[in-house]
């Protein structure tokens, strides 16, 4: 096949390749004036699918352009950039926000699973910019098990953080607040702002809990989207009928795993409650079962999750009109991404975890005045090891060698280097955690993603022209031989590039799975 060959090519070309990052051209003098460095505003969601965006032009984002569920990160889009294929590395919370901070995969930075400690001695991106004479403040969800960030200044919350009255951790120890989570997230910042030091150029990140599960939105949108119907995935009832055992058995789907009581506020614990009456009426009415429920149950999820979505958008517009109001908005670049993708019911799914696009697409935008053209839709692959880099280059700072990820600055800037990346790597960890999935490593190209579930000995490939919905794997196809070569060679070349030596023998065996679901 001529992709395969020009692929196969490509393939070899890459081997020389090594994506570590560059030092940024640029260095900072404490002499100099500090206007002309940028204010950086990094704002980082929790589990904001692309399908939740109205910029991103999914099947959903119809919907939410048209119920302004995110006019103010859309309204960030058009006058910055969109970056069409963003990928993480391990879709999980707190991989993801390791990532994010040391430009290192998983098996690098040491957080595989939830809440692991970052490897004691490693760089993160916040000293780069101490160093580079930022201002550094971290206010919202941290959810890694290191307890004091290297910022200049933090408010954190503990562990997944509440959505109501969310207490925080500071340097003083606890600090109670009142008020819905992704509010009081967006007051703290906004104080920071005002009680910074206005002589240095900063880095503020806003980190929010919203929209993870189990979706509990602020008063002010309990009611909205109420007589709204949320569009369906074409897959919400997907069968798994061309897939492997993981598939099979996950325990994220709507219909058996999703919770009547907890996600969803149904039962005598909400009964009384205003925002969700209405809900547990109807519930009792109708008295959902079979495909039935699982629309009924979609529709709950999707409107609160919305709802959640809205409230972090809010956040969004309050950012930037502070930074409009106090004259830096002309200096400041605004970033919005969120640590993974998510399921929004496509194959009947909620939760993130896997390789698949759902789950492996994060959102990334970039607002950067006179330098990115607004409007623009930028192509090459991203992924989150990319962030820390970018960052330190945006601030002039120096980056250190080794790490996974490259400054994306010369992207942002129109000006692609031609040895930039043209496949992703993927490994998944936490298969005694919620959810049931499979541990899996992977590679995802322009056209393919092949994914090997080790602990069940089961490999999946996916042509994503023919297949975007990833609903038939072609492993096993004889036709597609040449492309599982090529392939495995690809990702064999990645585990070797980012030195990804952890055993593949460790993991539920499938002959100790729990009992399938088929």
């Amino acid at each position: 096949m001529k992709h395969t060959r020009r692929l196969s090519a490509l393939c070899v070309a890459l081997a020389i390749v090594q994506p570590a990052a560059h030092a940024a051209n640029l260095t900072w003098d404490a002499n100099s004036a500090t206007a002309l460095r940028p204010n950086i505003v990094f704002i980082f969601s929790d589990d904001h699918s692309i399908q939740a965006i109205g910029a991103y032009n999914t099947w959903l984002s119809a919907f939410c352009r048209e119920h302004q569920v995110t006019p103010h990160i859309d309204r960030l889009a058009a006058e910055g950039a969109v970056f069409v294929n963003s990928f993480c590395g391990n879709s999980l919370c707190s991989p993801s926000r390791a990532t994010v901070l040391t430009g290192l995969h998983s098996h690098a930075n040491g957080v595989r699973r939830l809440e692991q400690p970052i490897t004691p001695g490693l760089w993160t991106y916040p000293v780069s910019l101490r160093q580079a004479g930022y201002q550094t403040a971290i206010i919202g969800k941290w959810h890694l098990a290191t307890t004091k960030p290297e910022f200049d200044y933090w408010r954190i919350l503990p562990g997944q953080g509440a959505y109501e009255n969310p207490g925080f951790i500071g340097p003083s120890g606890p600090e109670p607040h009142q008020g819905y989570a992704s509010d009081v997230i967006t007051e703290l910042a906004l104080d920071w702002l005002k009680q910074r030091d206005p002589a240095k150029p900063f880095f503020l990140a806003v980190q929010h809990k919203a929209p993870h599960r189990n979706w509990i939105p602020p008063a002010r949108y309990s009611k909205w989207l109420d007589d709204a119907t949320v569009p369906e995935p074409t897959t919400l009832f997907d069968d798994y009928a061309h897939r492997g055992s993981p598939a099979h058995d996950q325990e994220m789907s709507i219909g058996p795993d999703m919770t009547l009581a907890s996600d969803l506020k149904v039962g005598e614990r909400y009964a009384g409650d205003p925002r969700y009456l209405a809900r547990n009426v109807d519930f009792q009415q109708r008295k959902p079962a079979g495909s039935e429920l699982i629309r009924w149950k979609y529709q709950q999820y999707m409107k609160d999750y919305l709802r959640c979505v809205k409230s972090v958008d809010d956040s969004v517009g309050r950012v930037m009109g502070a930074l409009k109001a106090t004259g830096l908005e002309k200096n400041s670049i605004v970033i919005y991404a969120s640590d993974q993708g998510f399921f929004n019911g496509e194959h009947g799914w909620f939760d993130k975890r896997w390789i698949y696009e759902e789950s492996l697409h994060m959102p990334l935008i970039v607002n950067w005045p006179g330098v990115v053209k607004p409007g623009s839709r930028f192509t090459p692959f991203v992924q989150n090891i990319d962030y820390a880099p970018t960052f330190v280059e945006m601030a002039g700072g120096k980056i250190p060698g080794g790490l996974h990820g490259r400054s994306l600055v010369p992207i942002l800037r129109g000006e692609t280097p031609g040895d930039w990346r043209q496949s992703v790597y993927y490994h998944y960890y936490d298969h005694d955690g919620a959810h049931n999935v499979a541990n899996h490593y992977g590679v995802r190209t322009e056209r393919y993603t092949l994914a090997n579930f080790y602990p069940v000995k089961e490999w999946e490939l996916y042509d994503l022209e023919k297949d975007p919905l990833e609903l038939n794997s072609v492993y096993h196809n004889p036709d597609y031989a040449p492309t599982v070569r090529m392939l495995e060679t690809e990702l064999a070349r990645l585990r070797a590039l980012y030195q990804d030596n952890d055993p593949l023998e460790t993991g539920r065996q499938k002959d100790q799975a729990r009992p399938s679901r088929k």
